[in-house]
C-alpha cells in the first residue's frame, strides 16, 4: 500500500523539486514490439484453434449421431449398408428434409423433431431379432394437418418382387413410365387398366436380401418413376379413400419396417413368419389331385340344365376324372337372387341328384352385388345391408360388369348373416359342396362411401368379404385377397385372356403365381386352361383358343397346384384329348403328391409351394431374372414352352445334380441348355438329387 504525506515548507527546495518531477518514459525498442505482436498473434491462433476443435468435435458428434447399425441418416434420406460396406437399400425423403440439429440418439433409437417445414415426429429404431436379420422401424409423422409424407425407395441395382397382381405381370417387377401415387387398394386388373391387384399386400422383397413392409395404419399410396428408378411411398388423407381415426387430428404418418438378411430366402422366411397369417388347414385333397371343371369359359352366361348335364356326361365319356364341377354365372333369375332360374333350370333338384349319383360334387358362383332390379334389392335397402353413400342414409349405387346395383356391406353383422344364410340354404337344399366367390375388390366401391363399421383402410372390405368363404373353405375359391392368407381356401388368379403374351396371357401365369406365392397365398388356382376365350382377347378360330396355345397352357397347368378345365379338350381332336389325359394323369401321380406334402408344411412355415429359381440359388444373378421357369418345392424344376411355333426352348439349370424327364443327367451346373428340344406333347422338367 502507498501512504500519502503532506508537504512542509522545509521540503521546498531544489532536491524536492527534483523528486517531484515525473520520470521520462522509456522507449520500447524494436525487439519488444515484435514480442508483443507475437504474443497477440499467439492468442488469436489459440482462440481459433479452440474454436476449430470445438466445431470439429461437434461435427464428429453429429456424424456419430446420424449413424446406427449399418444405417446412415442425412437430411434427405438414409442408406443401409451390408457388412462389406456396400449400399443395399436407399430411401429418399421427397416431401421434406430433416433438420439434423433437432436429432438425438439414445441407444438404438434415433429421433428428430423438426423438418424444413416445421415440427414432426420422426424416428428410426434398430431392432435385431436374430443374428442373421437386422430390422429398422421407420416412422415419419407430420404434426400439421393436410400435409402428405412421401419417401422414395431406389430399386436400381437390385431386383424387386411382391406388391400384388398387375395386368401385365413380370418377374421381377417391371415399372413402365411414371405414376403419381395412387391409393394402394385391391382392384380388378382384368376389367380396369390403372388399378392395383386383386390379391395385394404392402410387402416387397429385393434380391439384395432386403424387404420392406408398410404398416397397416398408413393411408398408403404407391407411385413410381422409371427414369429415376424409384418406387414412391406416400401417406395422405386428402383426395383419398382412406379415413383417419375419429376424434383425432388428420395427420399423415408414413411408417414401415425395413429388414436386411443374409440372403433373399432367409429374409423372406423371416418376414413371412413375422407379418403374414398362415392358413389353418389344407383345402380338399381331391381338388389338388383331380381337375376342377368350370362352365364359365365354355358356356359363359348361356349355361342351362341340358348343357350342364351334357357337359358332365362328356367328361365321363372321354375318360376324365374330376374334383368337382363349378356352375358359373347366370344360373339365377337376376343378380342378387339365390334361387335357380326356373326357365334355364326347370328341375334343379333332380339335376343335382342325378349328377350326385354319378359322383359329381358342385360349387356355385356367387358375388357381393345386388342389382337394383333384383327382388332382394328392396330387402337390402330396408334392412340396411348395403354399402351406403357418405351421408349414411341411402345405399350407394355402383356399376359392375353385370349391371347397376349396390354392394353388400360385409362389415355389418346382419349382412353377413343374411348372405351366409342364403349360401347355407343352397348348400342344404341341393347338396352344394362350396362356392366360387367372385369379385370383392375395393375398386368396386364408390369413391366416397359409408359402411356399418368405418373402414380406415378400404382394402379391409376385401378382407371382410374373404371371411365369408371360411365356412365353405374345403373347396371354396376366391379371386381377391388382402391380409387373407389364413383363409384356408383356393385363391384364383384373375381371369386370363386366351393370348400368348404378358397382358393376362399365358406368359403372365408364372410371374403371377410366383408373386401371389411370395405374398403368402400358397393354394393357388391359375385360372382355366386356355384362358377365358373372350371374343376380343383370343388367339384362335371359332371362338376357342388356338390349339397349340391350349396344349401349352394345359401342360403348364399340370404342374400348378390345381388344374381347372372349362373349354374341354374334345372341342379340338383326339390328339388333344390324349394329351389332356396324359397330363391330368401326370399331375395326379407326379405333381399332386409333392404339392400336398408342401401344402401341409405351409401351415407351419408359410413357404411357397411354387418357388422361383433363386429359392435354391441365392448367389446366382441369372436365377433372379428368370420368369418362365419355376420350382415345386426344392427338387422339381419346370420349364414350359410359352412361345408359339416352338418345339424347343432355352433352359437354365442352377447348380446341382439334375435328372431330366428324358433320364438325362446334368451335374456341372449352373448351366444353360440352348434350344433344348421339347415336343408339342411334352413339358421339360427336371428332378434335383442330393
Amino acid at each position: 500500500m502507498y501512504q500519502i504525506v503532506s508537504a512542509t515548507v522545509g521540503d521546498v527546495g531544489l532536491s524536492a523539486m527534483r523528486e517531484s518531477t515525473p520520470p521520462k518514459k522509456k522507449r520500447v525498442d524494436r525487439h519488444g514490439r515484435r514480442l508483443m505482436v507475437a504474443t497477440l498473434l499467439g492468442v488469436v491462433l489459440v482462440t481459433a484453434a479452440v474454436a476449430a476443435w470445438s466445431y470439429y468435435s461437434t461435427s464428429l458428434r453429429k456424424a456419430d449421431l446420424l449413424k446406427t447399425e449399418l444405417l446412415d441418416l442425412n437430411k434427405d434420406g438414409f442408406v443401409i449398408h451390408n457388412q462389406a460396406g456396400a449400399v443395399i437399400f436407399q430411401m429418399t425423403f421427397r416431401s421434406d428434409s430433416l433438420d439434423l440439429d433437432s436429432c438425438l440418439k439414445e441407444g438404438r433409437v434415433l429421433t428428430c423433431s423438426r423438418s424444413s417445414a416445421g415440427s414432426l415426429n420422426f424416428f428410426i429404431e434398430t431392432v435385431k431379432p436374430k443374428d442373421t436379420v437386422m430390422c429398422y422401424r421407420v416412422r415419419w409423422e407430420e404434426l400439421e394437418t393436410s400435409r402428405a409424407v412421401e419417401h422414395a425407395m431406389a430399386y436400381h441395382g437390385s431386383h424387386w418382387y411382391g406388391g400384388g397382381e398387375t395386368r401385365s405381370q413380370h418377374w421381377p417387377i417391371v415399372f413402365h413410365g411414371s405414376q403419381e401415387p395412387e391409393p394402394f387398394i385391391t382392384g380388378d386388373v382384368g376389367s380396369k387398366q390403372r388399378v392395383f391387384g386383386n390379391i395385394l399386400e404392402r410387402y416387397w422383397l429385393s434380391s439384395n436380401a432386403t424387404a420392406i413392409k408398410i404398416n397397416d395404419s398408413v393411408p398408403f399410396h404407391l407411385g413410381w418413376d422409371e427414369n429415376s428408378k424409384m418406387m414412391r411411398f406416400q401417406a395422405r388423407y386428402e383426395n383419398s379413400p382412406y379415413k383417419a381415426d375419429c376424434g383425432r387430428p388428420v395427420r399423415a404418418e408414413l411408417s414401415y419396417r425395413v429388414c436386411v438378411g443374409h440372403d433373399v430366402g432367409s429374409i423372406h422366411k423371416y418376414m413371412v413368419r413375422r407379418y403374414f397369417n398362415k392358413p389353418s388347414k389344407v383345402p380338399s385333397e381331391a381338388a389338388f389331385r383331380q381337375p376342377i371343371w368350370s362352365t364359365w369359359a365354355f358356356f359363359k352366361t348361356a349355361v342351362n340344365q341340358d348343357k350342364l348335364l351334357t357337359y358332365a356326361s362328356e367328361i365321363q365319356t372321354h375318360g376324365f376324372n374330376w374334383s368337382h364341377l363349378d356352375l358359373d354365372d347366370q344360373y339365377t333369375s337376376g343378380y342378387g337372387e339365390f334361387d335357380f332360374d326356373p326357365v334355364k333350370f326347370p328341375n334343379a333338384s333332380h339335376m343335382f341328384k342325378k349328377l350326385g349319383d354319378d359322383g359329381f360334387k358342385f360349387t356355385l358362383w356367387t358375388h357381393p352385388f345386388v342389382n337394383y332390379n333384383s327382388t332382394n334389392f328392396g330387402t337390402g335397402v330396408e334392412r340396411g345391408l348395403f354399402v351406403r353413400e357418405p351421408s349414411g342414409e341411402l345405399p350407394a349405387l355402383i356399376r359392375w360388369w353385370n349391371g347397376i346395383g349396390s354392394i353388400l356391406d360385409f362389415t355389418n353383422p346382419e349382412t353377413r348373416d343374411w348372405y351366409a344364410l342364403h349360401l347355407r340354404n343352397l348348400k342344404n337344399e341341393y347338396g352344394i359342396a362350396s362356392f366360387k366367390f367372385d369379385a370383392g375388390e375395393t375398386s368396386y366401391l364408390p369413391q366416397q362411401f359409408s359402411t356399418f363399421v368405418p373402414l380406415q383402410d378400404p382394402s379391409m372390405f376385401t378382407r371382410r368379404y374373404t371371411e365369408m368363404a371360411i365356412p365353405f373353405n374345403d373347396r371354396a375359391e376366391l379371386r381377391a385377397g388382402y391380409q387373407s392368407q389364413n383363409i384356408s381356401c383356393f385363391f384364383r388368379i384373375t381371369d386370363r385372356n386366351s393370348l400368348w403374351g404378358y397382358d393376362l396371357g399365358l406368359k403372365s401365369i408364372i410371374p403371377t403365381v410366383l408373386t401371389v406365392s411370395i405374398l403368402g397365398y400358397q393354394f393357388v388356382l391359375p385360372d382355366v386352361i386356355g384362358g377365358n376365350a373372350y371374343p376380343d382377347y383370343t388367339d384362335g378360330e371359332k371362338g376357342f383358343p388356338d390349339r397349340e396355345l391350349y396344349i401349352r397352357w394345359l401342360e403348364l397347368s399340370a404342374f400348378m397346384p390345381v388344374m381347372q378345365f372349362s373349354i374341354p379338350p374334345w372341342v379340338y381332336n383326339n390328339e388333344v384329348v390324349e394329351i389332356a389325359r396324359k397330363f391330368t394323369a401326370l399331375h395326379e401321380t407326379l405333381v399332386a403328391p409333392r404339392v400336398l406334402k408342401l401344402a401341409g408344411e405351409v401351415l407351419n412355415t408359410g413357404d411357397p409351394i411354387i418357388r422361383p429359381l433363386w429359392w435354391i440359388a441365392t448367389d446366382d444373378e441369372a436365377a433372379y431374372k428368370i420368369d418362365s421357369q419355376f420350382l415345386i418345392g426344392d427338387e422339381l424344376m419346370v420349364a414350359p414352352v410359352l412361345e408359339p411355333g416352338k418345339q424347343e426352348r432355352d433352359i437354365y439349370l442352377p447348380a446341382g445334380k439334375w435328372r431330366s424327364y428324358k433320364s438325362e443327367h446334368f451335374d456341372k451346373g449352373p448351366m444353360h441348355l440352348t434350344d433344348y428340344p421339347v415336343d408339342l406333347d411334352e413339358i421339360a422338367y427336371f428332378v434335383r438329387s442330393a
